[in-house]
């Protein structure tokens, strides 16, 4: 009687280098269409910047039943703020762990209103208004 060893199953070496070849083209022909577009990548980081600090607005809203004043602003957010209206129920921890400046580094607008609140960017520029990358990036418009 004749033993032969077990067959063990795996992957040779060609199917492996067809596999990282493979990998290179496709990283070839994506990476450079991700990189060519910074302008973009920043205008999808403040929309999502605004909606997760839209999100900590509600939390902070449902604990202490009103949003922050515009004086109080988005540091609310971080650190329990003083003055009127005075929260009554601040979550010890904050809301956000650190607040973000927009991609262009400066920081995002948060003004109060009857209703509710207006949270907006102002774009590369820095200034209300504008057009293209310069254009303002509103909450209410996400």
């Amino acid at each position: 009687m004749i033993t032969t060893a077990k067959q063990v199953g795996g992957f040779s070496l060609i199917e492996i280098l067809v596999v990282v070849v493979i990998i290179g083209i496709l990283g070839a022909a994506i990476v450079p269409n991700l990189l060519g577009r910074p302008d973009q990548a920043r205008i999808t980081t403040a929309r999502s910047d605004l909606n997760s600090l839209a999100n900590a607005l509600e939390i902070y809203r449902l604990d202490n039943y009103h949003y922050p004043s515009t004086e109080q602003g988005l540091e609310a957010l971080e650190n329990q703020p003083t003055g009127f209206p005075e929260p009554r129920n601040y979550n010890p921890e904050g809301y956000i762990a650190k607040l973000p400046p927009d991609p262009w580094g400066y920081p995002y607008v948060y003004e109060r209103a009857d209703a509710g609140f207006s949270l907006f960017s102002l774009g590369a520029d820095g200034r209300e208004g504008g057009e293209g990358l310069n254009a303002d990036i509103h909450y209410e418009d996400i």
